[in-house]
């Protein structure tokens, strides 16, 4: 299987502040994804994992630091000094080059699974139909819903709708996948068919952001995992150091409970 991606796919955040009413709720958060790579970010709920998942492809616009793909930076665009915020047209055309898989699945009630998947190419890209939907069977039978193409949403159960949204999300040939919480809405025998989708994935060598905590498919995918608590890194590296023999007591405290 190759990869999905259309480019490299590094990821910088560098110096990333974010506030809502006052109240930060991201210090200063440095990270690089290197192409081909797996990060995991864990932490407590309310640490700014998904926050800045969704700053990563500017669906929060962050107040300082900034971000870049492939060393074009996401959103803004450098005028001397100062950061100027690009039209709304090419920022959609930057977030093409993210799939965004969210907690809640996010299809389209009224349109089949094959439907969902060609949507969004066609429609923001402008890609030929016919070559989209033979793209789209693909990516279904890929995620093991081949014989569930013409079954709406209502009649799929939440892991097989949440597999839909990874075909829709693959569908955009993407440099970077970015998942956030990709279980946290399934029943508990539903993770696992998800999870060894993602896995799968990985093995392809596509670039993924994953938040989660699913602590187990963090040390089996992972090639770096980020710890947060309170906005900030905390710690990172690999998995084998974050999650074995973490430095931090917040880290240590975090795994304790989850584990």
């Amino acid at each position: 299987m190759t990869a999905v991606g259309v480019g490299p796919g590094r990821v910088e955040v560098h110096g990333v502040h974010k506030s809502y009413a006052g109240t930060e709720v991201l210090h200063g958060v440095d990270l690089v994804v290197e192409p081909g790579t797996v990060t995991v970010v864990l932490g407590p709920s309310g640490s700014g994992k998904s926050t800045l998942l969704r700053s990563i492809n500017h669906l929060e616009k962050v107040d300082r630091g900034f971000i870049a793909l492939d060393g074009e930076l996401v959103g803004y665009r450098r005028k001397g000094d100062r950061l100027h915020e690009l039209h709304e047209k090419d920022v959609l055309r930057q977030r093409t080059r993210f799939g965004f898989v969210f907690q809640s699945f996010n299809l389209f009630p009224h349109l089949t699974a094959l439907e969902n998947v060609v949507e969004a190419p066609v429609s923001a890209q402008g890609r030929e139909r016919r070559e989209v939907e033979a793209e789209a069977r693909e990516l279904l039978a890929r995620v093991g819903l081949g014989d569930r193409e013409k079954a709406y949403p209502r009649q799929l159960s939440g892991g097989q709708q949440q597999r839909v949204a990874i075909a829709r999300a693959l569908a955009m040939r993407p440099a970077v996948l970015l998942f956030d919480e990709p279980t946290s809405a399934l029943d508990p025998e539903l993770v696992g068919e998800v999870l060894s989708v993602i896995e799968g994935l990985a093995s392809t060598g596509t670039t993924m952001i994953v938040v989660t905590h699913e602590i187990g498919f963090a040390r089996r995918v992972a090639d770096q995992v980020v710890f947060m608590d309170d906005g900030r890194v905390v710690e990172q590296g690999p998995p084998e150091q974050v999650l074995d023999a973490p430095q931090h007591d917040r880290t240590r405290a975090f795994l304790a409970r989850v584990l």
